[in-house]
C-alpha cells in the first residue's frame, strides 16, 4: 500500500531526453541564440521610427501649404507639386513585415525624395516674400519642419545600423548556425541606398532672413 503512494518513476526513454534538454538550454542561451530574434525586432523597431517620423513631417504640409497660398497664392506649380508629392509619398509605405523587399524599400524612399525637393523648391520661393517669412505661422512651422528633418535623419541613420546588425547574423558565425537549423525562414532587411555624405537632413532656412 506504501509503494501505491510513491509517484511513478519517469519513464526510461523519457530521461535522455530530460537529460539532453538540461544539458542544452545553457548552450543555447550562451551561443547567443536569441541573437537573430532580437536583432530583427531591433531592425523593425528602427523602421517604424523611420515611418513616424516621415508621418510627422506629411501631417506639417497642408498647414504649410495653406500659409504659403495666403501669401503666394500665384506660385501655384510649386505649391500644386508639393502636394502631389506628398499624395505620392503617403501612397507608398513598407511595413516591418514586408522590409525584406528592396524594391519596395526603393519605392518608398524614392517617394520621399520627391518630396523633399518639392519642399525645397517651395522653400526656395519663400525667399520672395518678406511677409511671409515673418508671418509667426509660418516661423512656427519653419522650426518644426527643421525638428523633424532632423528626426528623419537620426531615425534612418539608426535604421541602417539596425539592418547591418541584423543582416550580419545571418551571415556570421555562430549566430549563422542559429539561422541555418532554427530561422531558416528569415531574410536580409532592405536597406536604405542613399550615399553616407548625403544623410543629412537638408538645411531649412526659410524665415531666417527677414526682410531681406
Amino acid at each position: 500500500m506504501f509503494a501505491q503512494r510513491l509517484a511513478p518513476p519517469l519513464p526510461f526513454r523519457s530521461l535522455p531526453a530530460v537529460l539532453m534538454m538540461a544539458f542544452m538550454l545553457p548552450l543555447l542561451v550562451g551561443c547567443g541564440y536569441n541573437t537573430i530574434p532580437t536583432a530583427e525586432e531591433n531592425a523593425k523597431a528602427a523602421w517604424s521610427e523611420v515611418l513616424n517620423q516621415y508621418q510627422r513631417r506629411s501631417d506639417l504640409i497642408p498647414n504649410l501649404v495653406e500659409t504659403v497660398k495666403g501669401y503666394a497664392a500665384h506660385e501655384k506649380d510649386t505649391l500644386d507639386a508639393v502636394v502631389e508629392a506628398r499624395a505620392k509619398a503617403t501612397q507608398i509605405t513598407v511595413t516591418p513585415e514586408t522590409l525584406k523587399d528592396p524594391e519596395a524599400l526603393k519605392k518608398f524612399q524614392d517617394a520621399q525624395a520627391g518630396l523633399t525637393s518639392a519642399l525645397s523648391r517651395l522653400i526656395a520661393v519663400s525667399e520672395a516674400y518678406p511677409d511671409l517669412k515673418a508671418n509667426q505661422n509660418f516661423l512656427a512651422l519653419q522650426a518644426q519642419l527643421e525638428g523633424t528633418e532632423n528626426r528623419i535623419a537620426v531615425a534612418r541613420r539608426d535604421y541602417i545600423l539596425a539592418v547591418k546588425d541584423y543582416n550580419l547574423t545571418l551571415r556570421t558565425f555562430p549566430s549563422v548556425l542559429w539561422a541555418t537549423f532554427w530561422f531558416r525562414s528569415n531574410e536580409p532587411f532592405a536597406n536604405f541606398t542613399v550615399d553616407e555624405d548625403k544623410m543629412q537632413p537638408p538645411k531649412v532656412d526659410f524665415g531666417t532672413k527677414q526682410g531681406g
